[in-house]
């Protein structure tokens, strides 16, 4: 498939894109005219593996194709200290009921979820350390639940927009921090991430583990690639006392050593988290940053919700499969062209 830049440029657009098609395995100027347009020329085997992933997304998760498709990120970022908070105004949302027992305490673009039990309340990522307190904290007391209840901690994985705020939760509540251990290992070993200070190691999460509070359990799915620690979840909702599963998606972008080993382990792990959504019967997908589970989005649509109408984020099974089908298809686009560039 040959295709104008512009025409790529406008995909990026329509999809919401900053940037376009990285890493182009060919480029040259348009013969057809002298204009400058540049071209891009995928190969019949990339062909393949985007149409596939187009496929898959249709109009549900372009936030996500175009991260990992699109404009993939090609590597991880340096140990630098954070720079300074952005103004309130551009990560605040309010903070909402979304199911039964289940309540969004995030911001706009990063998520954080409390997940209510007969004996307190499990919280899932925790945001940058500016949101946390306000967010999570505030938002908890703003929905009528009480901050100092939320007795475990999960975080999906060891960056800073979802463990910014564990220290908080450790220091002022007490609470269990669950994180895998190589995760644990990556907050540990950083020099400059923590200016305010990092959390101080506890549960170590293995595969297959459940975090039970009262009569709610969380189910681990180590899915390493994104981070060499990130931890997906299994979990039950409940809407107008109807339970449903959650597949929750704990890392997503490819910002780890851009090589074939490591997307060996980043397929993988999209595999291994699709077929555990398909085996507990998954209708729900939810993941930490809303350009991929459209959360924000989601909740404001839950105020025109009528009566027997399919909750919003009720995506059903064969969706779910399709958003894992996108990120594997993606991530074998860029395996492909990192073998291709080094015959």
């Amino acid at each position: 498939m040959r295709c104008a830049l512009g025409a790529a440029v406008g995909l990026s657009l329509a999809l919401g894109a900053t940037t376009v098609i990285a890493q182009p395995v060919e480029s040259v100027p348009s013969p057809a005219n002298n204009t400058g347009r540049v071209f891009i020329t995928l190969t019949p085997r990339e062909d393949a593996y985007l149409a596939r992933a187009k496929e898959a997304a249709a109009f549900d998760f372009t936030g996500t194709l175009v991260r990992v498709c699109v404009a993939p990120q090609t590597g991880p970022g340096a140990d630098v200290a954070p720079p300074p908070p952005p103004a309130r105004d551009t990560w605040y949302t309010d903070p909402a009921k979304v199911f039964d027992n289940l309540y969004f305490v995030g911001t706009r673009i990063h998520s954080s979820w409390a997940l209510t039990t007969s004996q307190g309340i499990i919280l899932i990522d925790t945001l940058y350390d500016y949101a946390s307190d306000e967010a999570i904290v505030g938002g908890l007391k703003k929905l009528g639940l009480d901050p100092a209840s939320v007795k475990y901690v999960i975080i999906s994985h060891g960056h800073l927009d979802h463990v910014g705020g564990a220290k908080l939760m450790q220091d002022r509540f007490g609470s269990r921090l669950v994180v895998g251990g190589p995760d644990w290992d990556m907050i540990e070993q950083s020099v400059h991430r923590f200016p305010n200070g990092k959390p101080r190691r506890d549960i170590v999460a293995t595969d297959g583990q459940k975090i039970t509070l009262g009569d709610t359990s969380v189910t681990i799915v180590t899915t390493p690639g994104h981070t060499p620690g990130t931890l997906s979840l299994i979990f039950q909702v409940r809407d107008h006392g109807k339970p449903l599963t959650v597949a929750y998606s704990g890392g997503t972008a490819f910002n780890f050593p851009n090589d074939v080993a490591h997307f060996d382990t980043y397929i993988a792990s999209q595999r291994k988290m699709a077929k555990a959504a398909a085996d507990a019967g998954a209708t729900i997908l939810m993941s930490n940053h809303s350009e991929f589970d459209n959360a924000v989005t989601k909740i404001k649509m839950m105020a025109a919700r009528k009566p027997r109408e399919p909750h919003p984020f009720e995506i059903g099974a064969d969706a779910i499969a399709r958003y894992f089908k996108v990120t594997e298809e993606c991530a074998e686009l860029a395996r492909y062209k990192l073998m291709q560039a080094a015959k």
